[in-house]
């Protein structure tokens, strides 16, 4: 931190910006970064008698009159679908199904190397939420799930809801529970750290679109008192005298103005931060966007998430000089990384290999609690309150955690006990990886050129 801090804020922000500019190099010579390869063997061109016609007939003739083994015969139960219209990609806003789809396919990159799943970019060229509501319901007979991936809000929430509702597989949107779960991860180590309690904290909220929405509810569910925490948007903080503001359109914000803020404050995210234990922050980049005189007024110990990239809402150092003791970010160059990779790719993983009908807060839930179990077996300290990706051994155990809950819930389709399922787990991450190295090794993924 010491050494980071004697950057100047330009040094730090060209930084943060060597991402983009290796990107603009990479993928061109790349081609993106995601490709088919085949699953079977393949001993001569007799074998495709086998595969395909004449005799892959007779497995589609199972399937047609025994729906439940297309499980057994194709990957489906190992294939989502990352769904997006582009109206919300990143922080880039809406910039359209084409622009969006290097996003998608990063996300399908992610969930190979990290969680065994593989994943198919969709990118639909819609803006109407009912179009893209029915051509993911009309598409899903493809996939074993649904991970929908930068909607736009409040339209984001209704098509999760309703594809949810019509599909008897996991469907979700990473921006809402993805998110929600790593935070909820690294908010039940950051208190143990700092010696209180999730239940007495209080919290405030800087930013009320589909993150932190979501983020604000699984806390409820895993134990905060939604009297104590108050959520801001860019108009102040949300209240039961706002109605006008988020009706009809934001329901969302409506739900949690009624169900948080017992105070009803009516004020700014300064307002909101006084005498807070907690805040949590996922708006617009920074730095300055998140004040130090606002940390500065909040509760000794502070807890402060500031989770916008490329930037931080404030750097990681001001708000540790304005009285923070323990600070996370969403950047992996910094301590405490809460990035939702550490979630999505283990929670599909454990929702698929017990074939479970949906992903309910409760499955989101008991990855949090795994992914803080596995930090909290290495020592929490200040700065280090959730794991990062390179703990690889991570994901099988949340994966696990997943199925198992979705078990005990009745919405899993394969039961199987937790040492099979970890087995399972396990195996299957650890191939997608060793694949990957294989195709390195042999040429077949060319060597990155020098940047």
């Amino acid at each position: 931190m010491a050494e980071e801090k004697r950057l100047t804020q330009e040094e730090l922000i060209k930084k943060a910006e060597k991402p983009s500019h290796d990107a603009m190099v990479l993928h061109p010579f790349y081609g993106g970064k995601y490709q088919v390869v085949p699953k079977c063997c393949i001993r001569s061109v007799d074998d495709f008698a086998i595969w395909y016609t004449p005799g892959v007939a007779a497995p589609c003739k199972d399937i047609h009159a025994n729906p439940e083994t297309v499980y057994e015969h194709t990957n489906k139960k190992n294939t989502i679908a990352v769904v997006t219209d582009g109206t919300r990609v990143l922080g880039l806003g809406d910039i359209g199904p084409e622009a969006s789809l290097p996003v998608m396919e990063g996300k399908a990159l992610l969930f190979k190397y990290l969680g065994g799943v593989d994943a198919v970019p969709i990118a639909v060229n819609t803006k109407d939420p009912d179009v893209l509501i029915e051509t993911t319901k009309l598409i899903s007979p493809a996939f074993g799930g649904i991970n929908l991936e930068d909607i736009s809000q409040p339209k984001c929430f209704r098509v999760l809801e309703e594809v949810r509702a019509g599909l008897d597989i996991p469907v979700w949107h990473d921006d809402q529970q993805g998110t929600a779960a790593i935070t909820v991860a690294g908010a039940i180590n950051a208190v143990k750290v700092v010696g209180k309690e999730l239940g007495k904290v209080r919290i405030a909220m800087i930013g009320a679109g589909a993150s932190n929405v979501r983020i604000a509810h699984l806390l409820i569910s895993a134990g905060a008192d939604p009297a104590k925490i108050i959520m801001c948007d860019s108009r102040g903080t949300l209240h039961e005298g706002r109605k006008n503001d988020f009706l009809p359109d934001y329901k969302e914000k409506w739900e949690l103005a009624q169900l948080t803020n017992e105070a009803n404050l009516d004020g700014d995210p300064g307002d909101a931060c006084k005498g807070a234990d907690m805040l949590i922050a996922l708006s617009k980049p920074g730095p300055d966007t998140v004040k130090k005189e606002w940390i500065e007024a909040m509760a000794k110990d502070a807890i402060v998430f500031v989770c916008a990239n490329p930037v931080p809402e404030i750097w990681p150092w001001e708000a540790k000089e304005a009285g923070a003791r323990v600070v996370a970010t969403g950047r992996s160059d910094f301590p405490n990384q809460v990035n939702n990779s550490i979630g999505f790719p283990a929670i599909f993983r454990g929702a698929l290999d017990v074939m479970a009908k949906t992903i309910t807060d409760e499955m989101c839930i008991a990855a949090a609690e795994e992914i803080a179990k596995c930090a909290e077996d290495k020592g929490l300290r200040e700065d280090y309150i959730v794991p990062d990706m390179t703990e690889w051994e991570t994901f099988p155990r949340e994966a696990v955690a997943v199925g198992m809950k979705a078990i005990e819930q009745g919405i899993a389709r394969v039961t199987m006990s937790r040492e099979d399922l970890y087995a399972m787990a396990e195996k299957k991450i650890r191939e997608a990886r060793e694949q990957t190295h294989v195709l390195m090794k042999e040429g077949l993924i060319p060597p990155a050129p020098e940047l």
